[in-house]
């Protein structure tokens, strides 16, 4: 990266880009589908965003944190809100999205479809 990390957009970005589970690499090294960011016109820095099967994962890590604990450790109650809090940010719509994120609960797809349904059917859908 050809920029300081210290510099004042890098520093403002970082945050958001470590907790989206992407890359920062310099300008020069931008590929077509990474974001470029530029400061007072002149690029700055660009950001590879991740594949969407590793933005679950990353997601999935940082519930973990927020947590405390494994996900497969919490409660029925506090894994149904982890599932809503997943169905808002898209997990579901990533493939095999409902199979990792079984897998990250220690509980069966059909829990999970179980939990999905449970709170469609609490908004009347």
């Amino acid at each position: 990266m050809t920029e300081p990390a210290d510099h004042p957009l890098v520093t403002a970005v970082k945050p958001l880009v470590d907790a989206m589970g992407a890359e920062l690499v310099g300008p020069e090294d931008a590929r077509t589908d990474d974001v470029v960011l530029a400061w007072e016109g002149r690029d700055v820095i660009a950001v590879r965003l991740p594949q969407l099967s590793d933005s679950l994962d990353h997601i999935l890590a940082a519930m973990e944190r927020r947590h405390g604990m494994p996900l497969a450790e919490l409660d029925r109650k506090t894994k149904q809100s982890v599932v809503r809090t997943l169905e808002a940010r898209g997990a579901f719509s990533v493939r095999h999205g409902v199979e990792t994120v079984a897998g990250a609960l220690g509980v069966s797809r059909f829990t999970v479809y179980n939990y999905l349904n449970r709170e469609n059917a609490a908004k009347g859908e």
